[in-house]
């Protein structure tokens, strides 16, 4: 199977700037391979929070991870900020595909990208729940097929 290319800056609608930690670096001398999971949690989270979509301590619907994927393409490090870009690929019924890109700073491919699936539920009976027509309009303009 070849090789995938690292996407470029132009894959993603929305950029944030996520600071590496002390203890991200492995004893390889990079940011562990966990980490990235962090970072595109990170994102996507601060996204919904930003635009009024999740509230912590009473959301009544909730997202929960149902596939994650990530391909790495070249080490980031510790005390580097992150760019990371945001794109939705895919809105469901009752869940949402997000693609992810982490750049080193100024780089014009990603050191890193992926996606996260989130499957949206009730938050007490954990049942899939239709997203909302506000829920929607927030993450179209992140859509990119």
């Amino acid at each position: 199977m070849p090789r995938p290319m690292a996407p470029n800056r132009e894959a993603f609608l929305h950029f944030e700037t996520l600071q590496t930690r002390w203890n991200d670096n492995d004893l390889y001398g990079h940011v562990n391979n966990a980490v990235y999971y962090f970072f595109f949690d990170t994102l996507v989270n601060n996204y919904l929070i930003k635009h009024k979509l999740l509230h912590i301590e009473d959301s009544p619907i909730i997202g929960l991870v149902a596939e994650t994927l990530c391909q790495y393409f070249a080490p980031l490090t510790y005390p580097h900020n992150i760019e990371a870009g945001l794109s939705v690929q895919n809105i469901g019924t009752s869940s949402v595909t997000y693609r992810i890109g982490l750049f080193a700073p100024g780089q014009e491919s990603a050191a890193a990208a992926g996606h996260f699936v989130h499957v949206y539920v009730d938050a007490y009976n954990r049942r899939p729940k239709p997203l909302t027509d506000n829920f929607k309009a927030a993450l179209r303009p992140l859509l990119r097929p």
